[in-house]
């Protein structure tokens, strides 16, 4: 070895090994600046989904983040909130990276101020939340299952609505945006045109799942709970009918007398009512006829083309698409709806204070070989004066009104809404009532329809058109497209109309049907009608095989959809309250009304 071999040092480990054809050294290097990078870049990103950062310009200070403010994602019992990334930017990575980018189009619309007056971002409002809802729809809603798993749900602490919801978009494939718009900001839904939701909100098969055992499970231990604790309040409410019922077995032969001596002296009596058919269930045993709980509730002015309009009730879909009815929703709220619309609002603009919002009342139903007797009982509330009424009363000479109707053949959604089906934007009180001057205005359709001032309730099919979703400024309704009078009279033939029955505060009562218009007819039907012990008994018979026009005739085997109205304090129109879509069937115990034989 040569001299100067020997003096040359050697070169250092990190410098004589080489990796992929770089020094140890060199690869150990990049790998550290890798780690670095790495770190920094999250940390920077991470930096950008937090509250602070995305309130740091005003755009999203002054304007959405005051909407967030005091809603569910941001305070809540549980304190476990949500901030915007949480909702906007998906959880992984690569998803993460790719809405980072499409989110530095943002940086130029802030620079040119693309919204950055409240002016501007109202007329953007529709635009960016459309592309938000696109966004979620496509991805099933992610962002909002990394919280809300359906898995995760135990329908024993949800509301009956939101349980049948969400079994609804298991099995039929609806993803959580399609139903959960505006939750952290104002919802600009009510902007959007109905046939751009009617596509996005779609079902998609893709999104199907299996409900998972555990919320069978959970689901089956809240219904056996609710129907034990359903059984223990049936027998307390037959514990007290039985006390008030022996009340007024006392008191009803006073009342009565009271009553028609009150009448004659014009005195106005507390206890009132009268008998326009003699004892009209007189061989009827109503101690062994089965006794079913209605709560009738206050629908303001939620008229049935509100129902069928996505804009203004969100189970438009479940009941115009999916087949549901009122009650599949709506059975175990209608306390809480009544509630909310008695007291005033967007769907009750002239409320009568003091009115209560739901009426708790028995029903009782039996037959003979010939006739249908039905008994109905609710406690009286007194007089709460409407604001509107000279003299506070709409019908002075009536306290009360009792009415029921039979669903017949042919009607859209008729087993689904009951009468509710007859209940139009453009009747009598409602949002597009088109006033006497327009009713005598179009003298053929007045003239058909035998109407002055007054639109009475009507069915569909009893006109060309109906204007559901008022685009455009469209009156809802239809009052002024009817059919011809061969078109309806077909449709009578048919059956398809509403039986209708009516017993008054007096005990008179009158027989008739729904169609085009109300129409009495000649059918038989005997009424009477008394308060006693601060409750109305009103009772009513009628044939079971009426042959009367517009009578629905009641067999054995057969399942009926029937609506119960009670106008109470002396209302008219539409101030009463109503049942939802009600069963009744003769000896048939699966009915909610079972019409037992006597």
């Amino acid at each position: 070895m040569s001299e100067s071999s020997q003096g040359q040092q050697k070169k250092p480990i990190w410098r004589r090994y080489l990796l992929w054809g770089m020094p140890i050294g060199g690869v150990a290097a990049a790998f550290v600046a890798g780690i670095v990078f790495w770190g920094g870049f999250n940390t920077a990103m991470e930096a950008t989904n937090t509250k602070q950062f995305c309130i740091s310009c005003h755009e999203m200070r002054d304007f959405v983040y005051e909407e967030y403010k005091g809603t569910i994602h941001d305070v809540n019992r549980s304190g476990v909130g949500a901030v915007c990334s949480d909702c906007h930017v998906p959880k992984d990575w690569t998803h993460k990276v790719i809405r980072k980018i499409k989110a530095s189009r943002e940086l130029w619309g802030k620079m040119v101020g693309t919204i950055n007056t409240r002016e501007k971002f109202e007329n953007k409002r529709l635009y960016l939340a459309k592309n938000e809802w696109e966004r979620m729809k496509a991805t099933d809603s992610v962002e909002c299952r990394n919280c809300h798993d359906f898995e995760s749900m135990m329908p024993e602490f949800q509301k009956p609505r939101a349980r049948q919801q969400h079994m609804n978009a298991m099995t039929n494939g609806q993803t959580c945006i399609d139903c959960h718009k505006g939750i952290a900001h104002s919802d600009a839904r009510d902007r959007a045109d109905e046939a751009y939701l009617e596509k996005l909100e779609a079902p998609n098969p893709k999104f199907v799942r299996e409900i998972p055992q555990e919320y069978l499970d959970s689901l089956a231990r809240i219904e056996a709970k609710e129907a034990e604790e359903a059984a223990a309040a049936k027998a307390a409410q037959k514990a007290q009918r039985e006390a008030v019922q022996a009340q007024i077995a006392a008191a009803v032969e006073s009342a009565v007398a009271e009553a028609t001596a009150a009448q004659d002296s014009a005195s106005g009596a507390s206890d009132a009512g009268g008998s326009g058919g003699g004892n009209v269930a007189a061989n009827v045993d109503w101690n062994a006829v089965p006794v079913s709980d209605m709560t009738l509730f206050y629908p303001g002015q939620a008229s049935f083309e509100w129902v069928q309009n996505g804009k203004t009730h969100g189970g438009a879909r479940p009941f115009t698409k999916g087949g549901d009815a009122c009650t599949t929703c709506h059975a175990k709220e209608l306390e809480t709806i009544g509630n909310k619309l008695v007291a005033g609002g967007e769907l009750e603009p002239t409320p009568i204070p003091g009115k209560r919002g739901t009426i708790d009342a028995t029903v009782q139903a039996a037959h003979d070989d010939e006739n249908l007797y039905v008994r109905l009982q609710w406690p009286d509330a007194g007089h709460n004066p409407a604001p509107f009424v000279d003299g506070g009363k709409m019908d002075p000479d009536n306290q009360i009104k009792v009415a029921m109707m039979i669903t017949g053949d042919g009607i859209e959604y008729g087993d689904q809404a009951g009468c509710w089906a007859s209940c139009h934007a453009d009747n009598t009180y409602m949002p597009f009532d088109p006033g006497a001057d327009a009713i005598s205005g179009n003298a053929d359709v007045a003239a058909q329809l035998e109407a002055k001032d007054t639109i009475t309730k009507y069915l569909t099919e009893s006109r060309t058109k109906v204007e559901i979703k008022g685009r455009r400024g469209k009156a809802q309704g239809g009052w002024d497209k009817l059919k011809p009078a061969d078109e309806v009279a077909a449709l009578f033939d048919d059956g398809t109309y509403l039986d209708l029955l009516r017993v008054y505060a007096d005990g008179s009562a009158t027989n008739g049907y729904l169609l085009d218009r109300r129409v009495k007819n000649d059918g038989e039907i005997a009424a009477e009608a008394n308060l006693a012990g601060g409750m109305w008994t009103v009772v009513f018979s009628r044939p079971l095989a009426s042959d009367a026009p517009g009578d629905v005739p009641l067999e054995a085997g057969k399942t009926y959809t029937v609506g119960f109205a009670i106008h109470d304090d002396f209302s008219s129109a539409r101030f009463h309250h109503v049942t939802l879509n009600t069963s009744l069937a003769l000896d048939d115990d699966s009915a909610q009304i079972n019409v037992a034989k006597q």
